[in-house]
């Protein structure tokens, strides 16, 4: 029996996917266009004009390293997914995780540590 209404996860998942579809396309249309010989032979062999060494191979251009795969269609359709899915956007509202201080060790959201309008500096420090 077909159904007239979709759940929101579904409909929520179709208006994502025509969301990311422009500029799936676009990244797809790239590849494609890479993918002529022509196009790859002359920057593969520019590329291979600024080796210097002597022990570099030379460059060798074939069709057995295409750009446009089912692989990499589906490596750039996930890469598009998370980056419109992150939580963080140039130019939004930071989003108020929770972090640990160090010092206390007792989780705080990340805003509470601001002090009036002074902006909030993260230093993550080094682990080696």
């Amino acid at each position: 029996m077909f159904r007239c209404l979709r759940s929101s996860h579904e409909l929520a998942h179709a208006a994502l996917c025509l969301m990311l579809l422009p500029r799936f396309l676009l990244a797809a249309v790239m590849l494609w266009l890479l993918d002529f010989l022509c196009i790859r032979r002359k920057m593969l062999l520019k590329m291979g004009q600024g080796q210097d060494g002597a022990d570099d191979p030379p460059v060798c251009v074939s069709d057995e390293n295409k750009m446009f795969t089912v692989e990499s269609l589906r490596a750039v359709w996930y890469g598009q997914k998370l980056d419109f899915l992150k939580s963080a956007h140039l130019g939004r509202t930071a989003p108020n995780t929770e972090v640990v201080l160090v010092h206390e060790r007792r989780p705080v959201r990340l805003l509470d540590c601001m002090k009036g309008k002074r902006p909030l500096i993260l230093n993550f420090g080094s682990c080696s």
